[in-house]
């Protein structure tokens, strides 16, 4: 089960990445900067997500 929650976590930081990367992008193509930061905000959270989901699945390995 904690593989899965690993899994789950890595999952959810790959979609708010991409999430993240669309906001970006339109609010670049459309000046608008409150977009883009949600953007930014948004990959960020992504990055985060995807690292304690690498964290759960290495430190499971070991048990």
């Amino acid at each position: 089960m904690a593989d899965k929650e690993g899994f789950s976590d890595k999952l959810k930081g790959a979609v708010s990445k991409g999430k993240g990367e669309l906001k970006d992008q339109v609010g670049n193509a459309t000046d608008n900067p409150d977009l883009q930061a949600e953007g930014k905000s948004d990959k960020a959270k992504g990055k985060v997500q995807d690292t304690v989901g690498k964290f759960k699945e290495g430190f499971n390995k070991d048990k």
